[in-house]
């Protein structure tokens, strides 16, 4: 079977659960699956129960998609993802997105946990992402294109929605947060960065970097979905301080700052 053919199977099975029709989904980074408790009327279906979709074993990363309205939306948030560091195909990596892609929905919000580069993302800041640098060594498009997905050379100009951006600085001012702007850089881990990468890196002109979304991000405006990405910045980056990095702190920063980073998802998807 195809990939095309089992991600329409997943679809499928999908749309007849509840979930078809959706206005947006939101992808979860590490420790912010909290977002997902915060729909009405929701319901649960763990990654398992769906056809050929890939299991998340990332502490932090619920594997559930939960389905619900949040401000007279239907949302689908998608509570955990997968990583190329465990071992997946970028193919694996972004089966979830292309089952988006082909249940209909127009709109994403890409989430993740990332390591502050630049002196505006210190340890705790919202960072909406304006461009990416893809340095994961591979891409999702790599191999044959099937063009029910889209176009062989997809432009990518805007990965990340001006549109969708805009969006999230007028509800970013409403909630009287700072937000901050910036490029992520995606590597592909599960080291952390070394002090000597991540100087390069600024030299590129990254303020963030992590270990996911930029896939996710490519397959998605392959398939002509709107893309938002958001950073929760958890952590410096190494060399920024001389202390080691720890995955612990990462969470730790994520709770510390969920209430902000729900409040403003709920308002941008209010204004969607």
């Amino acid at each position: 079977m195809s990939n095309f053919d089992q991600v329409t199977e997943a679809a499928e099975w999908l749309r007849g659960h509840g979930c078809g029709g959706a206005d947006v989904a939101v992808v979860l980074g590490s420790g912010l699956g909290d977002f997902a408790d915060h729909l009405a009327e929701p319901f649960t279906i763990p990654y398992g129960d769906i056809p050929h979709w890939p299991a998340s074993r990332v502490i932090g990363h619920a594997g559930k998609l939960v389905g619900g309205t949040l401000r007279g939306k239907h949302v689908l948030a998608l509570s955990g993802r997968v990583h190329a560091y465990e071992g997946h195909d970028l193919q694996t990596v972004t089966f979830a997105m292309r089952a988006m892609g082909r249940l209909g929905v127009p709109q994403v919000i890409l989430t993740n946990a990332a390591g502050g580069i630049s002196p505006n993302c210190s340890r705790g800041a919202l960072m909406v992402i304006d461009d990416h640098i893809n340095l994961m060594g591979n891409n999702p498009l790599v191999g044959p294109n099937d063009e029910r997905y889209g176009l062989r050379f997809p432009d990518m100009t805007h990965v990340y929605s001006p549109r969708l951006r805009a969006i999230a600085d007028a509800a970013a001012a409403e909630q009287g947060a700072p937000l901050q702007h910036g490029v992520y850089v995606a590597v592909l881990g599960p080291s952390y960065e070394t002090p000597a990468e991540i100087r390069a890196f600024r030299v590129l002109g990254a303020d963030a970097v992590g270990m996911s979304t930029a896939p996710e991000a490519i397959v998605a405006r392959h398939m002509g979905i709107e893309v938002l990405g958001i950073s929760c910045i958890t952590n410096p980056a190494a060399g920024v301080f001389p202390e080691p990095l720890h995955h612990d702190e990462v969470m730790e920063t994520a709770r510390q700052v969920k209430g902000q980073f729900i409040g403003l998802l709920e308002r941008i998807i209010a204004r969607l």
